[in-house]
C-alpha cells in the first residue's frame, strides 16, 4: 500500500475502515477474539455488518475459567458464530510429552497452542479483523489500520486493525456507552488477559502487558508469524 493510501485510511474512523475493507475486498471475513475489551469493540462494530461473522477463539485449554464463562455467555447473548481453534494435542497429551511448557519454554507452548491453530484456521479467509492497538506494547507501535499479510503457507490475506489508534480510555468509553459487559477479570486488576498460567497482575502500572509471561516476552506470536507486505 502506498503511503498516501495508508494515511487516508489512518484518518478514517473504525467504522469507516471496516466498511471500506468489506466494500473494496472480496472473500470471507473473520475476527480473532480473545474476548478482551478491544476485541469486543471491533466485534460489536463488525457484527452489525456481518451478524454471523466467524469469531475465531484460540482455545488453548489454559484459559481462566472466567474467560470461558464470559465467552459462552456473550456467544449466547450476541448469537455469535464462535469457532474454537485448538491445538493438535490436548493439554494432557502435550504435558505428558513435554511437561509444562508454559514454564520451561512459553514460546514453544504458544507456538503449539496458539500460532499453529490460528495459521491453519485463517487459511479459508481473505479478510482478518483484530482488536490490536498501538498503545498495547512497543511491538505494536507501528501497527497500520490496514495491512497486507502472508501466512507461512503463502496464503495472502488482508489484516484490518480498526482501533489501532485508540487509547484505553476510548475503549472503555465505547464499552460503557454501548453497555457491553466486560470480562470480569478486569475488575480484579488484570489489564491484559491470556492463558491463566502466563497471566498475572501487571508489575508496571504504565504497561498493561507487564503481567504477561512474567515479563519475559511481549507477544505470543500470532501477530508476528505472518509476513507483512
Amino acid at each position: 500500500m502506498t503511503a498516501e493510501l495508508l494515511q487516508e485510511i489512518e484518518n478514517q474512523s473504525a467504522e469507516a475502515v471496516i466498511d471500506r475493507a468489506l466494500r473494496e475486498n472480496a472473500g470471507e471475513a473473520c475476527i480473532t477474539c480473545s474476548f478482551q475489551a478491544e476485541d469486543m469493540v471491533v466485534l460489536d462494530l463488525l457484527r452489525k455488518k456481518i451478524p454471523d461473522v466467524p469469531v475465531l477463539f484460540l482455545d488453548t485449554g489454559y484459559h481462566f475459567a472466567e474467560t470461558y464463562a464470559y465467552r459462552d455467555r456473550m456467544a449466547r447473548e450476541w448469537k455469535l458464530n464462535v469457532v474454537n481453534l485448538r491445538a493438535a494435542s490436548s493439554v494432557p497429551e502435550q504435558e505428558r510429552q513435554f511437561g509444562e511448557l508454559y514454564r520451561t519454554d512459553p514460546t514453544a507452548c504458544c507456538r503449539l497452542r496458539k500460532v499453529a491453530p490460528l495459521m491453519s484456521g485463517l487459511e479459508k479467509f481473505e479478510i482478518w479483523f483484530t482488536g490490536l492497538r498501538r498503545e498495547q506494547s512497543p511491538t505494536r507501535a507501528n501497527l497500520q489500520k490496514m495491512e497486507n499479510h502472508i501466512l507461512p503457507s503463502g496464503k495472502k490475506l488482508l489484516k484490518i486493525n480498526p482501533v489501532a489508534d485508540w487509547k484505553w480510555d476510548r475503549v472503555l468509553d465505547y464499552v460503557e456507552r454501548n453497555k457491553i459487559e466486560r470480562l470480569p477479570l478486569y475488575y480484579l486488576g488484570y489489564t491484559s488477559i491470556g492463558c491463566e498460567p502466563c497471566t498475572s497482575l501487571p508489575s508496571n502500572s504504565t504497561d498493561p502487558r507487564s503481567g504477561r509471561w512474567q515479563g519475559k516476552k511481549l507477544e505470543c506470536g500470532i501477530h508476528t508469524f505472518t509476513e507483512q507486505r
